[in-house]
């Protein structure tokens, strides 16, 4: 066999079903072997939307996706979607066409250093530069991008090494165990918690990976402490339960940094720096953390944890859960109630009457309704991941996906495609802003011609929302960010995707219902009035004054 069709089997033996991207020369014969193999190429319209979708579907099934392309411009193409997936800890595994290795050592046609280019973005890449090498080359790539914590890797195939004959096979993927927490740093915590009255758990993306949100809701339930996420850390613990103080992350104070103010040690799980700064929410670095997590803590000034409990996180809760059996740890149990209700009572303010104009909060209100407590809503970047975050109640880990390591625009729609092939029967709305629909809007046919069905909601405001928002925070004007859009209900309808403008809170609900309840694909534009943005900081500094 070629070690195309190696490289291919490979790729059998780690359980990949969908393989995302664009074709090319130099990637002929691993196209050719996928063609004959059980996996199923999917054509892509952009290198970056297909690593997008491969990054959501490892984010959503713990197992790497796998996006392709050729080689120079489709490799660069494939960067955002790469360190996107790095940076929010999604298992992807990207792999690269390149040109022979006899003209790697001169200027050529497309060539360029893929592999240092990749360097920064991926957890480990490598090049396949003799057939024999084709089994652990590959082995690895995916046991590293599956590894807590998670990420990208990548492999380049030069176009004359596909070619070349081989006598091998794969090497069996086997599991790995993670460790377990030091007993030394489990009795700290345990000391630690005793001496608490007023803990916090601020839950961020490792909470909702390997069964971590189990364990941790178990805990926080039988001692009833106070939740707050990170907005990757959403439904770690339920938005329903009275522990849940939703989520943590906007750049300005918000109700939960009250909680997080009070409160005397901070358990945080599986958080990421790369997502929320302890800037932010520990500013004079003086609150007492304990850090638990599958890696040992950044370096970092204002995050010194007292005791750092590294190792599976399931395993340290359920340690936690074990020790703490029926034992009263005597922490107030009621001094978050009243920042809990005022969260609610203000995420249920934006209820919108039928005759005003729509705005994001208020819209968001209508979807969380429609919308089944088991599904899914995708954001995108943008003001509306804002208010996603803050205000999306969400009932389980992994409802409600956004990107907050990268933070790139453009992922919901590809994430939506991600999202319906991992599960057909799960409603799923890809939520995004009027800039980031245009960055992928492209992967619309690739959704049309796949035959999955889920509902692309946009929320048009001819703006670069989020950015104006800062600039009016800051300067009190915004610069260099007004847009102008297509017709985008005629725009779907032109790739043979339903399109739908409602023209109030009535007319969306019943759009939300027909779309989520059928499992159509279709595009929900939604104009909003980006006033409610500036109207949430005057309100929140007015209270914090």
């Amino acid at each position: 066999m070629t070690a195309a069709e190696l490289f291919v089997k490979c790729l059998e033996a780690e359980g990949t079903r969908y393989v995302f991207g664009v074709p090319g020369e130099e990637n002929e014969d691993l196209l050719f072997a996928l063609d004959d193999s059980h996996i199923e190429f999917v054509t892509c319209r952009h290198e970056q939307g297909a690593a997008f979708i491969a990054n959501v579907w490892g984010r959503l099934t713990g197992r790497a996706g796998v996006c392709l392309s050729t080689l120079g411009p489709g490799a660069t193409n494939l960067i955002t979607g790469v360190a996107d997936a790095q940076l929010d800890k999604a298992p992807l595994v990207a792999i690269t066409a390149q040109g022979g290795l006899t003209r790697l050592h001169h200027e050529s046609h497309q060539q360029i250093n893929i592999v240092n280019m990749f360097r920064p973005i991926t957890k480990w890449n490598a090049s396949i530069t003799s057939p024999e090498i084709v089994g652990e080359v590959v082995r690895k790539a995916f046991k590293l991008a599956q590894m807590e914590k998670p990420g990208a890797t990548h492999i380049e195939l030069p176009e004359d090494v596909a070619a070349q004959q081989v006598e091998a096979e794969p090497i069996e993927p086997r599991p790995v165990r993670r460790p377990s927490a030091d007993y030394r740093a489990v009795d700290r915590t345990i000391e630690l918690l005793r001496q608490a009255e007023r803990p916090l758990v601020l839950a961020g993306n490792g909470a909702i990976r390997k069964l971590a949100s189990k364990h941790l809701r178990s805990f926080v339930e039988s001692h009833r402490l106070p939740v707050a996420s990170t907005f990757m850390g959403k439904g770690a613990v339920s938005d329903h339960s009275e522990q849940s103080l939703l989520a943590i992350g906007l750049g300005f104070k918000d109700y939960v940094i009250e909680a997080v103010e009070q409160a005397d040690l901070i358990l945080t799980v599986g958080y990421d720096i790369a997502e929320y700064s302890p800037d932010h929410w520990n500013p004079e670095g003086d609150i007492p953390i304990v850090h638990i997590d599958f890696s040992a803590a950044e370096v970092y000034e204002r995050y010194n944890p007292e005791v750092e409990v590294v190792g599976d996180i399931s395993a340290a809760f359920w340690e936690f859960n074990r020790r703490l059996a029926g034992e009263n740890l005597g922490f107030d149990s009621e001094w978050y109630a009243p920042i809990r209700r005022r969260i609610l009572e203000d995420i249920a303010g934006y209820s919108l009457p039928d005759a005003t104009p729509f705005t994001i909060p208020g819209a968001l209100n209508i979807i969380r309704e429609v919308l089944a407590d088991a599904g899914l809503l995708i954001s995108d970047v943008g003001s509306h991941k804002m208010w996603i975050a803050r205000n999306f109640l969400t009932g389980c880990a992994g409802g409600c996906l956004i990107s907050n390591g990268l933070a790139s625009m453009g992922i919901a729609l590809p994430g939506g495609i991600a999202a319906a092939l991992v599960d057909p029967d799960r409603q799923v709305v890809a939520a995004m802003g009027d800039g980031g629909f245009l960055m992928n809007a492209q992967e619309l046919e690739t959704a049309k011609r796949l035959g999955v069905g889920f509902t692309v909601v946009v929320f048009n405001d001819n703006d670069y929302g989020l950015i104006s928002w800062k600039q009016r925070r800051s300067r009190g004007r915004s610069v260099g960010t007004r847009i102008g859009n297509p017709d985008i209900v005629a725009f779907a309808e032109s790739f043979g995707v339903a399109g739908y403008r409602p023209e109030g809170a009535a007319e969306l609900r019943q759009v939300l219902e027909s779309t989520l309840g059928s499992g159509e694909l279709a595009v929900v534009e939604i104009p909003v009035d980006a006033g409610v943005n500036n109207d949430l900081v005057e309100k929140l500094r007015s209270y914090f004054a």
